[in-house]
């Protein structure tokens, strides 16, 4: 399927959008492309797809929770100033 200028004219009016003389080719082409890809899409065979409303009914895979420190103190500690194990900030004074 291939959209013409005009038709690509009435899309702009029918969203309210300017298209500029220069801009309607450019749409045209790109339309075309989607509607070629759409084609392509409703080829495909999905008898055999069982339909899906939503995927809150799947179930996700649970991990134990477990609190960790992750087991990377001292990477961390290696990216910034450190004494005994502890991130050095300077003082925060509140003056009132």
């Amino acid at each position: 399927m291939s959209l013409s200028i005009k038709e690509v004219t009435k899309i702009g009016k029918l969203s309210r959008i300017a298209v500029s003389e220069e801009e309607k080719n450019v749409y045209a082409e790109e339309l075309t492309k989607i509607l070629v890809f759409v084609e392509q899409l409703q080829k495909v065979n999905t008898s055999s797809v069982p339909a899906l409303s939503s995927v809150s009914n799947q179930k996700l895979p649970w991990r134990k929770d477990e609190v960790t420190d992750g087991h990377c103190k001292q990477d961390v500690l290696a990216n910034t100033k450190s004494e005994h194990g502890c991130y050095v900030v300077p003082k925060v004074i509140d003056a009132e």
